[in-house]
């Protein structure tokens, strides 16, 4: 069979079954899993503006994706096309939060996996991703370290300060030291549950005229 015989037959033109009775099924549980995913990143957002566009945009997305993947499914020729037109699609917003990239993964694998008919395995994938979430978001060694900058005005306070900080801090880290006339200002990389009485005692050290206590997220400081 040569090329053109391949064009002259129906096989480009033929389509799968289409039930709409499954459609909507897919549809039904795209949605309940994209208001999921909406949930559990509402719960695990450790940010200071949360955006409920974003919560309702992953939804929209596991429901869409699973339409697209139907669709696809259902046509070779439409499977070309749709290949084609999103080859060219470009986003332009900026994800600023690594996390929130994993979530619209999350979301497009969903959609992906609903539209191809395997429900079981996209309520297994949004278990588990739930779980390893939650179990992450509640380590210590997951937790956002805190900045602790104490400022002196002598340079015998810095074995104070550390000795003091050894006490709530297991894991510490100076990120830096500056000496100047008559001063010193030491900045601390830490990890603590007790921020308050971190920072009651180390005021009342001998030398210290201030210190403060600040969480971040490694790229904005608050």
């Amino acid at each position: 069979m040569t090329f053109k015989d391949v064009f002259k037959s129906s096989f480009l033109e033929q389509a799968t079954s289409f039930s709409l009775t499954d459609t909507l099924i897919a549809l039904a549980l795209a949605f309940a899993l994209g208001m999921f995913i909406n949930e559990v990143y509402r719960k695990t957002y450790h940010g200071v503006m949360f955006s409920q566009s974003f919560g309702v945009s992953l939804m929209a997305l596991t429901m869409i994706t699973t339409l697209v993947i139907q669709a696809v499914t259902s046509n070779v020729v439409l499977s070309l096309g749709m290949v084609g037109a999103l080859s060219i699609v470009r986003f332009r917003t900026a994800i600023k939060e690594p996390m929130d990239l994993m979530f619209l993964f999350w979301s497009i694998s969903v959609g992906i996996i609903c539209g191809a008919g395997l429900a079981q395995v996209a309520v297994i994938l949004s278990v588990v991703m739930t779980l390893g979430i939650l179990i992450l978001d509640r380590l210590p060694v997951a937790r956002a370290p805190m900045i602790f900058v104490v400022n002196a005005d002598n340079f015998d306070a810095e074995d104070a300060v550390v000795e003091t900080v050894r006490k709530y801090a297991k894991h510490y880290r100076i990120k830096s030291r500056n000496l100047a006339e008559n001063s010193l200002d030491l900045v601390l990389e830490l990890r603590t549950d007790e921020g308050g009485k971190l920072v009651r005692e180390v005021m009342g050290l001998a030398g210290v005229t201030s210190a403060s206590l600040l969480a971040h997220d490694g790229e904005v400081t608050f």
